[in-house]
């Protein structure tokens, strides 16, 4: 049974920066999408970017372009989520989630995923 544990979260101010990781252990990650979501209390949980199984196609959400970055290591079975600029607004908490019933392509929709981390806390102070 896959697993998936995040960490690097974090308080940080205003313009800072954190670096998130998400380890799979049980089984592969390489064929299939993988993306980061984020929920602030109250909200719905969004997806901030996704990745295909190779890492050559990135989407990001409007909020997360030219700030964040995405990326994986199939050898290591990890994605990192590179945050720089970090605002009060990027306060929540960190998903990454696993779409095992998708190869080669890339998810978009949470409820498409069907393995989830813990998450991990981002807290931005002004």
């Amino acid at each position: 049974q896959v697993r998936l544990v995040e960490s690097g979260g974090g308080l940080v101010p205003a313009g800072g920066s954190l670096r998130l990781s998400c380890a799979a252990s049980g089984r592969t990650i390489g064929n299939h999408p993988v993306g980061w979501f984020r929920q602030a209390p109250g909200k719905e949980r969004v997806l901030v970017a996704t990745l295909n199984w190779n890492g050559e196609s990135t989407y990001y959400a409007d909020s997360a372009k030219g700030r964040f970055t995405i990326s994986r290591d199939n050898a290591k079975d990890t994605v990192t989520l590179q945050m720089n600029n970090l605002q009060p607004v990027d306060t929540a908490v960190y998903y990454c989630a696993l779409d095992t019933r998708t190869e080669w392509g890339m998810t978009y929709y949470a409820p498409e995923y069907d393995v989830w981390g813990q998450g991990t806390q981002v807290t931005v102070s002004s």
